[in-house]
């Protein structure tokens, strides 16, 4: 159902960029971060960024003055990382503006922790030069593409990845809760040399990056011929990717680290547990959800009495699914009970009536869109389906600001209990004074 209002306009998720061709920035995606960054001989400074942040738009005049008076000198990058998520992802961006500096060691970026005026941002690079100059004066290694075809560099390490066999490939795999990635190879085989050092390098950095949650394997088909023909190995190197309970599937990415690690990556986040759905307590707990989430999902639903705890549970349990349905999306997951955060209900247009009820709240733009259809599975796909791809209609936030949140108690998730009223003690009154009027 459409929301026809006269202040209704479109809610554009996807925003572009905040940079242009024309500045001296250079814009960094998947599909030139390898050539352009871990390729290089120069230092880097990387920009991880996402367009709604009001962080990131405050950084960019002070960003593109660093990159101008760096040019030539220091190259100056950024990373819209809310559309690749897989690159921020695989540097462990959990925030916004991240910034790292690839420097000596291109597959161990230093973060960077200082201000966020322009001359901060040159100092920095400046004094990150002076100690890649002498690291180079040392004969350290500079992490460049070459040492990584050695499997010297990055801090790759053969151990992490999983020598699998015949013997301890089920107990290690298949009945692991973990999700594993497994190249089958031939010892003779010259792609999967080439193969070799860029799985140990995906390796280790999948090991910090998911904790340990995604793995890497590899079998010697050659000798583990049982296990090569269980899973129809036919050529070298062949990749599988397992996870508890399903068939396997083939790997069809491919092959440098930054691809291994951006699919696995992929893989942890479908893996990963849904967005944690918070009971709106007080006002940090709204703040925080919608300003540090492109988008917070808000349900008001109805008051204890008039649902019991199962009808409640019924509700939270729609909207745990819906978050783990949209948890690639990152967005904020929060709950109210009717009446208890009025300034908030009007502010949205609820209006004290017509429970249970959903907003979608842009806090950077303090624009919000209602759910009009059905609070359902069906219901609620339907209109977060329609705002993921810009055709949600919205409306300004009321007062244009986050409203004021009353501190209430956590729901203890038992049934409601209707208030006990005072019994009324007749016995001292004097019945026959009661129709006199006292002058």
């Amino acid at each position: 159902m459409r929301w026809r209002s006269a202040v209704a306009c479109v809610l554009v998720l996807s925003v572009q960029g905040l940079y242009s061709p024309s500045d001296d920035v250079v814009d960094l995606s998947p599909s030139n971060f390898d050539r352009e960054v871990m390729q290089s001989d120069s230092l880097w400074l990387v920009e991880f960024y996402a367009p709604w942040c009001g962080h990131c738009q405050r950084l960019v005049p002070d960003w593109k003055k660093a990159a101008t008076a760096l040019k030539g000198i220091v190259k100056v990058g950024a990373v819209d990382a809310d559309q690749h998520k897989s690159l921020g992802g695989q540097y462990g961006v959990r925030g916004f503006p991240t910034i790292k500096i690839f420097g000596s060691n291109k597959n161990k970026p230093e973060d960077y922790q200082g201000g966020r005026s322009s001359q901060a941002i040159v100092d920095a690079a400046i004094n990150a030069l002076r100690s890649l100059v002498k690291d180079r004066m040392a004969g350290k290694s500079g992490g460049s593409d070459q040492s990584r075809q050695s499997g010297s560099g990055g801090g790759a390490s053969k151990k992490d990845v999983v020598e699998l066999t015949d013997d301890n490939f089920d107990q290690t795999v298949l009945n692991s809760d973990d999700v594993w990635m497994v190249e089958f190879f031939a010892p003779w085989c010259g792609h999967c040399k080439n193969l070799e050092p860029e799985w140990a390098a995906a390796a280790t950095e999948l090991k910090e990056q998911t904790k340990g949650k995604v793995r890497l394997g590899a079998v010697d088909a050659t000798v583990h011929q049982v296990l090569a023909s269980r899973y129809g190995i036919r050529g070298f190197p062949t990749i599988k990717v397992f996870r508890k309970g399903e068939d396997p599937e083939d790997y069809e990415g491919g092959r440098s680290r930054s691809d291994i690690v951006a699919r696995a990556l992929d893989l942890f986040s479908e893996n990963a547990p849904p967005p944690e759905l918070l009971e709106m307590l007080n006002e940090d707990v709204l703040k925080k959800t919608c300003e540090d989430h492109q988008l917070c999902i808000i349900a008001v639903l109805p008051h204890i009495l008039d649902t019991g705890a199962s009808g409640r549970n019924g509700y939270l349990e729609v909207m745990m699914k819906m978050a783990e349905k949209y948890k690639k999306k990152m967005w904020g997951w929060l709950w109210t009970e009717a009446g208890a955060q009025m300034e908030l209900e009007t502010s949205l247009g609820i209006g004290g009536f017509g429970y249970p009820a959903m907003a979608a709240i842009n806090a950077r733009k303090m624009k919000f869109a209602l759910l009009k259809g059905s609070f359902s599975e069906t219901g609620i796909h339907e209109f977060l389906r329609d705002l993921s791809v810009g055709r949600g209609s919205t409306a300004p936030v009321g007062g244009g600001a986050l409203p004021k949140i009353n501190a209430v108690e956590p729901w203890d998730g038992k049934d409601g209990e209707l208030p006990v009223e005072d019994d009324i003690d007749l016995s001292d009154v004097e019945l026959d004074d009661l129709g006199k009027d006292e002058l």
